[in-house]
């Protein structure tokens, strides 16, 4: 009987949380509008195009959000199995479409278009969040407790990997790594086993592809090559040099205007270094790691053991993304295509990170315990 009113009884959101990302997409908006203009007015004819299509995606992102902001969590577990043998097909139909920019990651609807690998990772820590529970003390066990794991978890990020999308499949593995770390998994065997294995695992397919090797090689010294593989880097260093302390000022930017390719996706973060200067990136890094603290504090109030992996999987996704993408972006790791989440445009991976925050939201409605701002 207390536990029917304990689950029926939801208190108030993380604001913190809230806030934060809101502040992010309205960041993300003015963004993509700005980094945009002049590619899309020279591509589409209309500098408007992306900010118009992120206006779109945006309001629909926020409406998402609220509903499994209200959502009971725990419902989502019968959900879960279905979802994961759908995204199976999903991640097999990209190959039915004609590649973009040479690889196949995307469904195309009409004018929009899906990719499914950013819905396998929220899939991935749905299972392991459900799973993990049941399992319990048996994840102390190495070959019936971790291995497992890894096999599922390994099998989507393979399926990710082999569309050139070494980056997700990454972020996969790592996300799966602090959840089993956070699950109660042995530390000798994360860290003697599993992280070396990872590590060794990354470097082979970094190196096993021709163009992928090109890339670390052109990370360590992209002036090598830097009207091939490292054009891009270099562009960025010269945007986030040119901004300095406060930036060029809003829409200022000189490297957006042909020189950056796509500026609006992955590399919009040298974009708002360059227009808003390092205050701004300090400022965009502020709000990751702030969104990031509340995510681990509403882990550590749930109320039961599923809402606790689950939000520690949710908060682990946007952490891993954002610190991979600002690392390449400043030149911290080689260049690999993860957008910046909420401010790098992009419809399909918006709506499903919005999705996301509504599900933390609502576990920090049922924590044990206030939560305070």
């Amino acid at each position: 009987m207390k536990k029917k009113k304990s689950k029926n009884k939801m208190g108030e959101i993380d604001y913190g949380i809230f806030y934060a990302v809101i502040l992010l997409l309205a960041v993300g908006i003015v963004m993509v509008y700005s980094a945009s203009s002049y590619y899309a007015m020279f591509k589409n004819n209309d500098s408007m195009f992306y900010l118009k299509r992120q206006l779109i995606f945006a309001p629909l992102g926020i409406g998402t959000m609220c509903f499994m902001m209200s959502y009971d969590y725990h419902k989502i577990k019968k959900y879960t199995f279905a979802l994961m043998i759908a995204t199976i097909p999903l991640l097999l139909a990209v190959y039915l479409f004609a590649p973009i920019n040479g690889a196949q990651r995307w469904i195309q609807l009409g004018p929009f278009s899906f990719q499914p690998s950013e819905l396998t990772k929220y899939t991935v820590v749905l299972f392991l969040a459900m799973s993990l529970e049941v399992k319990g003390e048996g994840i102390k066990d190495f070959i019936k407790g971790i291995i497992p794991y890894l096999g599922i978890a390994g099998l989507y990020a393979a399926l990710v990997l082999a569309q050139k999308s070494l980056s997700i499949a990454s972020v996969i593995m790592i996300v799966t790594f602090i959840m089993l770390f956070s699950a109660g998994g042995r530390i000798k065997h994360l860290f003697g086993y599993v992280a070396p294995t990872m590590v060794a695992a990354a470097l082979f397919f970094t190196f096993s592809s021709d163009y992928r090797r090109a890339r670390m090689l052109n990370f360590i010294n992209p002036w090598q090559d830097p009207a091939g593989d490292g054009y891009q880097l270099i562009q960025s260093f010269y945007a986030l040099g040119a901004g300095g302390l406060t930036g060029l000022g809003l829409g200022q930017s000189r490297q957006k205007t042909l020189y950056m390719p796509e500026p609006h996706n992955d590399f919009i973060f040298s974009i708002i270094g360059e227009e808003l200067g390092l205050i701004g990136c300090v400022l965009i890094i502020a709000l990751f790691v702030f969104f990031v603290w509340r995510g681990i504090m509403v882990a550590m109030k749930a109320k039961d053991v599923y809402g606790s992996l689950l939000a520690v999987g949710i908060t682990s996704v946007i952490a891993v993304q954002s610190l991979i993408n600002i690392a390449v972006v400043t030149g911290s790791m080689p260049v690999t295509g993860v957008p910046l989440p909420f401010i790098s445009y992009g419809g399909s991976a918006l709506v499903i990170n919005m999705a996301a925050m509504g599900i933390l939201l609502n576990i920090s409605r049922q924590t044990e315990g206030k939560s305070e701002f």
